[in-house]
């Protein structure tokens, strides 16, 4: 359990209260206070996420343990934002997220998880292999989430925000799309391949 592992760990508790206070963000005996907590506990979580990947390459830190740890912590953390975002209690002031959008982005990380245990149990080989469009696909659903926490100040200058956000959303909602289909396709090529260097052990 290396630093780099701890702050994902951290991330990963802060989650609790971060619903806790975007279920209470309607509620008018907290007023604006409890997003505003909301935001500050989002921002800890995105500082700690550059921050336990950074330690995990400077100190040469990478384990296992964080590989897994650290998807496993934004997929967690974008799940229950949607969730949340996307319910009349949890809604922010002028926006509600489609579900539409939630039930996309959700389904990802859902066929994810189900791919990753088939290829287990299919190879017993714990293989995470992030590409490109998955990382893409993370940071336009966490941009999302914080540009929906930031709304209501926004509306005040910019009525137009909401496109941007509506632009923001279905993006994240595409590319969820497109990275599942991606991760399904490299995970039946790497089934294939050891079923394949099984068949050539057996020959030989």
């Amino acid at each position: 359990m290396n630093w780099a592992n701890r702050f994902t760990v951290l991330r990963i508790l802060l989650i609790a209260p971060f619903v806790s206070c975007m279920l209470k963000i309607n509620d008018p005996r907290f007023g604006t206070a409890v997003r505003y907590a909301a935001i500050v506990i989002y921002l800890s979580m995105a500082i700690g996420d550059g921050l336990d990947g950074y330690l995990a390459r400077r100190k040469k830190q990478v384990t296992r343990l964080g590989a897994f740890l650290d998807p496993l912590a934004d997929k967690l953390l974008i799940t229950s934002a949607c969730l949340v975002l996307a319910s009349q209690r949890g809604r922010v002031e002028g926006v509600l997220l489609p579900p539409t959008v939630v039930v996309l982005i959700i389904c990802k990380d859902l066929f994810l998880v189900i791919g990753f245990i088939i290829v287990y149990f299919i190879t017993s080989q714990l293989r995470i292999v992030p590409v490109f469009v998955g990382k893409l696909a993370t940071a336009l659903q966490l941009s999302m989430v914080a540009a929906i926490l930031i709304a209501p100040e926004v509306f005040r200058v910019w009525a137009g925000w909401i496109w941007f956000l509506r632009t923001v959303w279905w993006s994240a909602a595409g590319s969820a799309i497109l990275a599942t289909l991606i991760y399904i396709r490299n995970g039946i090529r790497y089934i294939e391949e050891y079923e394949q260097g099984l068949a050539n052990k057996a020959k030989s």
